[in-house]
């Protein structure tokens, strides 16, 4: 240990950490707050993307990207997303490595059973993955 550390630390009481604290949540509030996870949920979707290209890969996302009900006229739209840039800047993913990023959307109609997630953009090749059927977390793991 550095001296520096070590006088600092002597002339410091020991802090009380608290390992199981008591918090009372007002019931109604609860309630309340339950209802709003169940009918607000978002739908995530983890996605990993193979860079086979020798020169690598550019990838971005752009707030087009939807998820489309396959049985509705519904559309959940993009909220956020991490670890992937959005147009107009462009990601380079190296050759040979993999892009891991995670896209949140608004949440699906209870009466979803299966769903597409389609990049709606002016460009050939946006991401897609068709026919994802829906589980009880709504939190998906894709290929593109």
């Amino acid at each position: 240990m550095k001296p520096y550390k070590k006088d600092i630390s002597s002339n410091l009481e020991k802090p009380d950490i608290i390992t199981k604290p008591k918090v009372e949540i007002d019931e109604s509030l609860l309630a309340e707050l339950q209802t709003y996870a169940q009918t607000e949920g978002q739908v995530i979707v983890h996605c990993l993307l193979y860079s086979t290209r020798s020169s690598g890969t550019l990838i971005r996302i752009w707030p087009s990207t939807y998820l489309f009900d396959n049985h509705s006229d519904h559309r959940s739209e993009l909220v956020t997303a991490e670890n992937i840039t959005y147009h107009p800047v462009w990601q380079e993913v190296p050759a040979g490595k993999v892009a891991h990023f995670t896209l949140v959307f608004t949440a699906l109609p209870k009466s979803c059973s299966s769903f597409d997630l389609i990049e709606v953009i002016p460009e050939l090749n946006g991401f897609t993955a068709l026919e994802i059927q829906r589980n009880q977390t709504d939190v998906y793991f894709i290929r593109i």
